[in-house]
């Protein structure tokens, strides 16, 4: 398993869109962060049942999805497209279904690339099912043992890419969450997480290996971007909410360590941290997700980008005609305009990465720790770390201090009644038992740990 002990992008001026250490090449030649960003396509159904007598209906939406989303491709020029194909729930209780949509696409991305040369790759992230009972069962039961099969069985019939937003750790981040516990947070994220995320990426990688497939990323999206979106509800305060983004770069990177190579998962708003890290391209989204949800960081996700995505759109009817197709577009523009840029060469493109920055990072703090120069110091801190819990601490000091200093230099806006936070969360950092073991039994008698199984986590 590879150890990242020094970061691949030490110069935040280094770490730019399209470009990156390890570049990945696909089976047709799309070359990821070789100087390219690529347009990524995620979509849904519109709201309705999927079951056995909806299917006729639910393959017809996949065929008109693909069909429509290829067909403006190759008007557009578009130099390359990765399709995402995130499962929904029954389409992984049910292997088939999964690996039969998948199929679907497949067939409708080689024939246009027989036909009109479009190189495209498929990413396959089936959505994790564990946390459908209570209380989950991570490592074990049938719901598990579906999910590994839709991986298996996509990646058989020819799926390249192999995502998931795995969920260990969430039965207790939620409530850490509402109540701004972060001691509760570094628990679920840096031991919880960190252990699930090692059983089910080693997994993965083995089937990976077996299929001739590549494991891409996992992505903090069920924690991070919780915290994001109850920020924007004003629900907890945006401080403790970027602090949360860097702690989840922690747990993120385990699947890097199990020997996923990128592109990292779109909704992992904490790619930004990871590529300074491995050197691996990442997806991103921002301003074309706002489809999916909205977010403080509509341009500055851009700047660090291999994939530029839409996070996931319904199939419905707009004005311009179905939606996917309407936001393909609008990636295949914003990817163009990044290309030019990089066609101009290193300064053309610093200089617009430069724009994307600075119309978002002073707004909102969440911003601020994903900027290149932020994303290099939590990287730092995350490297330097012994162990995952101690890197959990240290990443979360540092975004205390990025937030402080931007904050007192006057290049971040914070609202008055975010200030108090900062002190508040150095407080709770200060309380912390100074070994992952001693955290472990502090948080084991704090925790509701009837709401996980120890044992699935190694803690039983």
């Amino acid at each position: 398993m590879p150890s990242f002990k020094q970061l691949a992008v030490a110069e935040a001026a280094d770490l730019r869109f399209g470009v990156c250490p390890h570049p990945l090449t696909t089976r047709q030649g799309l070359t990821l962060g070789g100087g390219l960003v690529y347009p990524e396509l995620n979509f849904t159904l519109p709201p309705m049942l999927v079951n056995e007598q909806t299917m006729p209906e639910v393959r017809e939406h996949y065929r008109q999805i693909i069909a429509g989303a290829l067909r403006r491709a190759v008007e557009l020029e578009a130099p390359g497209l990765v399709v995402e194909f995130e499962t929904l729930p029954p389409m992984t209780e049910n292997p088939d279904w999964g690996i039969e949509l998948t199929r679907i696409l497949l067939d409708a991305m080689e024939e246009s690339h027989t036909r009109q040369g479009l190189k495209s790759v498929l990413r396959i992230t089936p959505n994790d099912t564990r946390e459908m009972v209570r209380p989950p069962r991570m490592r074990s039961g049938p719901l598990y043992e579906a999910m590994i099969g839709t991986f298996a069985g996509c990646a058989a019939a020819g799926a390249e890419l192999l995502s998931i937003e795995s969920v260990g750790g969430k039965e207790v981040h939620d409530e850490a969450l509402m109540l701004c516990d972060l001691p509760a947070v570094i628990f679920a994220l840096c031991v919880l997480g960190v252990r699930d995320m090692r059983f089910l990426w080693t997994d993965l990688q083995r089937i990976a290996g077996q299929q001739g497939a590549r494991c891409a990323g996992d992505t903090a999206c069920g924690f991070a971007n919780t915290a994001m979106v109850l920020a924007e509800q004003r629900m907890i305060p945006r401080v403790f909410a970027a602090v949360v983004r860097a702690i989840s770069a922690v747990r993120t990177l385990v699947c890097y360590e199990c020997g996923a190579a990128g592109p990292g998962k779109d909704c992992g708003y904490e790619n930004p941290i990871l590529k300074a890290i491995t050197g691996f391209p990442m997806a991103m989204e921002g301003k074309t997700a706002a489809c999916a949800h909205l977010s403080p960081l509509g341009n500055i996700a851009a700047a660090t980008c291999d994939t530029w995505s839409n996070e996931s759109v319904q199939n419905i009817k707009l004005l311009g005609g179905m939606a996917p197709t309407c936001y393909l577009e609008q990636l295949i523009y914003d990817c163009r305009l990044m290309n030019q840029a990089l066609a101009d060469g290193p300064d053309a493109a610093r200089l617009y990465r430069k724009w994307m920055i600075a119309s978002d990072v002073g707004r909102d703090p969440q911003a601020y720790v994903l900027s290149p120069e932020s994303a290099v110091v939590l990287a730092h801190a995350i490297v330097e770390a012994p162990n995952p819990y101690a890197a959990g601490q240290a990443v979360a000091r540092a975004a205390l201090r990025l937030l402080r200093e931007g904050h007192r230099d006057n290049a971040l806006h914070l609202h008055p009644r975010e200030v108090p936070w900062l002190d508040r969360m150095e407080k709770s950092l200060d309380g912390l038992a100074s070994t992952e073991g001693a955290f472990i039994s502090q948080m084991m008698a704090r925790v509701d740990t009837t709401r996980f199984v120890p044992g699935d986590y190694e803690l039983g």
